[in-house]
């Protein structure tokens, strides 16, 4: 069965990095697009990153570009999200989807940044 799984999360000072991780299995990794979507503390989701299936066309909100990084490596079924320059506003859970329809999820991992 499809599975998305997200790790790298944790608390970090504002100014910081973290890099997350999305495993993914059960289905042909390489032949999707792949979000990266976050939700803060009572607010909705929104998405920040989407990279395409070979990762050669990558885009961001505006929330996070020029501090944000989507890459992904298809040899090992994994995305990866690099933020930097991390803000109180990044708090959230982030999570992985999959494909244009975001119809699979993983379970999410947690930003904390703060002081």
């Amino acid at each position: 069965q499809v599975q998305l799984m997200e790790s790298g999360g944790g608390l970090v000072q504002p100014g910081g990095s973290l890099k997350l991780s999305c495993t993914a299995s059960g289905f042909t990794f390489s032949s999707y697009w792949m979000y990266w979507v976050r939700q803060a503390p009572g607010k909705g989701l929104e998405w920040i990153s989407l990279i395409s299936s070979n990762g050669d066309e990558t885009y961001f909100s505006d929330s996070v570009k020029g501090r944000v990084t989507i890459s992904r490596d298809n040899a090992k079924n994994t995305l990866y999200l690099q933020m930097n320059s991390l803000k109180s506003d990044d708090t959230g859970q982030y999570y992985c989807a999959r494909g244009e329809t975001l119809d699979y999820w993983g379970q999410g991992t947690q930003v904390l940044v703060s002081l």
